[in-house]
């Protein structure tokens, strides 16, 4: 499904030449649950962002679904991001002045899905998360669980084939940390892609396998072992 190799990424101003990746090459297949770790300054947020076509690299390669992601016009990746990649933030990212129900809704609006197919889905996905009696409230009325549990919704709206996890329990105290872990734990077991960037072992023992990076190049990676609950939908 992704497949990156001899990756890098120079950020470079008037005085200073920054190598954020340095020929990093890995490879995710098709409904894995893959965690990347490193301190500050590592490069994972950086490769996260490549990945899900909201910065470029400087070279290498990277091709996503058989398809060469690197020279793709703005216009291009902005389609295929829409069509195979769902978002899920450390900050929610709500947008405050919407309800719940108009920020799961919004993704489906960008990809011209009919008004009667959109209120559908938002049923759908809203039932599936445990927020169909939040659907008319706003972001600063929810619990900060119940809020990541709208950017998962909102992020899993239009089916995408991979999901890009930025730090998702960052922001959240241990017991709603642990609904969303879970959470994803259940969305990969319904057999969803997972990407995700994290500080936290505990975190990422939830996934198949965890990346190590440190100074933009990688480390190592490890298997994980932990025995969680498999949901079937």
């Amino acid at each position: 499904m992704i497949k990156i190799n001899n990756l890098s990424k120079v950020f470079r101003t008037e005085e200073v030449e920054t190598k954020a990746l340095n020929e990093v090459s890995i490879t995710i297949n098709q409904g894995e649950f893959v965690t990347i770790m490193g301190a500050s300054g590592s490069g994972k947020s950086t490769l996260l962002n490549i990945v899900g076509l909201l910065d470029g690299a400087s070279s290498g390669n990277y091709e996503l679904l058989n398809q060469e992601m690197i020279g793709l016009k703005e216009q291009e990746k902005s389609k295929v991001r829409k069509q195979n990649i769902g978002f899920i933030f450390q900050n929610f990212n709500l947008i405050d002045e919407l309800s719940v129900y108009d920020n799961i809704e919004l993704p489906l609006i960008y990809n011209n899905v009919s008004s009667s197919e959109r209120k559908k889905k938002v049923e759908v996905i809203a039932e599936r998360l445990g927020i169909s009696h939040r659907l008319k409230h706003y972001p600063q009325q929810l619990s900060g669980g119940q809020q990541q549990r709208v950017a998962v919704a909102r992020a899993l709206i239009n089916d995408p084939k991979i999901i890009l996890a930025d730090e998702p329990t960052g922001n959240l105290d241990s017991k709603n940390g642990n609904e969303v872990m879970e959470l994803l734990t259940d969305l990969h077991a319904q057999g969803s892609t997972i990407l995700m960037v994290t500080h936290s072992d505990y975190d990422a023992s939830f996934s198949q396998r965890t990346i190590f990076m440190k100074d933009g190049i990688i480390l190592s990676e490890k298997k994980n072992n932990r025995n969680v609950d498999v949901f079937v939908s």
